[in-house]
């Protein structure tokens, strides 16, 4: 018998947090037009979409150019984070001696060495990415080494008993146990990729064709067009939930029927 639509639990998940949203631009729409205030200091959502609607064409080439260093750094702190995670699993001794300059990447401001990296790498695209890459590399490592490490002991025993090699171990019983905490760091390391890359574009102050969201926002505010700032941080809010959905789309779909996080 198929369930009713309005009692199955999806239904809800993207219902209540949508009437949530449309409530709240709403109280947003009639507080500004009862005290009207102006729209150089608080745009309406409905003034916001009209500019939205008006620069899409820009906002829209400055969005593909964000967006491509958010994927290439997410790219490479994937690649590098879980080459990172399969060493570390390998030895304690490696693990302990390393993971400290790994929590040193996460802990130093990105604003603090992104001009350094924009000075020693002259090309842009190449700079920004670095420094996105920086801020997405650690939830991998961490997620994915203790995904690693984070197998049942039961099983580890019995690989043993059975003289399982490194490989077939990895293979067959830690990259299985893994996967949870992986799709968890991709999760966070998505959005921080999107960070990442619009402060490394702050940082960098790049300009022209080739301008990412981050240097409408600074034209933007120079230029006190507030509307058009609040429609690039609407492009950046809706791309950082768009990464995000995707990301557990994804982890639905590598761990639902086997594993419980996934499962009901």
């Amino acid at each position: 018998m198929t369930q009713p639509l309005i009692n199955r639990p999806g239904f809800w998940r993207v219902l209540a947090p949508l009437v949530i949203g449309v409530f709240l631009l709403l109280a947003w729409q009639v507080v500004c037009t009862l005290l009207e205030v102006p729209p150089y200091l608080v745009p309406t959502p409905v003034v916001i979409g009209k500019t939205l609607a008006s620069d899409w064409g820009m906002l829209l080439d400055s969005l593909l150019v964000t967006l491509k260093i958010t994927f290439l750094a997410f790219a490479f702190a994937v690649l590098l984070g879980v080459a990172i995670a399969f060493l570390f699993v390998q030895s304690r001794f490696i693990e302990i001696s390393f993971f400290p300059y790994a929590i040193i990447l996460q802990v130093t401001p990105i604003v603090a060495i992104a001009p350094l990296i924009i000075i020693w790498v002259k090309d842009t695209t190449a700079a920004l990415t670095v420094c996105a890459t920086i801020m997405a590399l650690f939830p991998i490592i961490s997620n994915t080494t203790l995904g690693l490490r984070s197998v049942n002991p039961g099983l580890l025993n019995l690989f043993r008993l059975n003289k399982a090699t490194r490989w077939q171990t990895l293979r067959r019983l830690r990259i299985p146990s893994a996967l949870p905490y992986f799709f968890g760091g991709l999760r966070i390391s998505s959005g921080l990729a999107l960070i990442g890359a619009v402060v490394a574009e702050f940082v960098a102050g790049t300009g022209g064709t080739g301008s990412g969201l981050a240097y409408q926002i600074l034209q933007a505010g120079f230029q006190l067009n507030i509307p058009r700032l609040f429609a690039a941080l609407l492009l950046i809010t809706l791309t950082g939930i768009l990464l995000f959905w995707m990301m557990s789309a994804l982890s639905r779909a590598m761990l639902a029927g086997w594993h419980e996080s996934e499962m009901g």
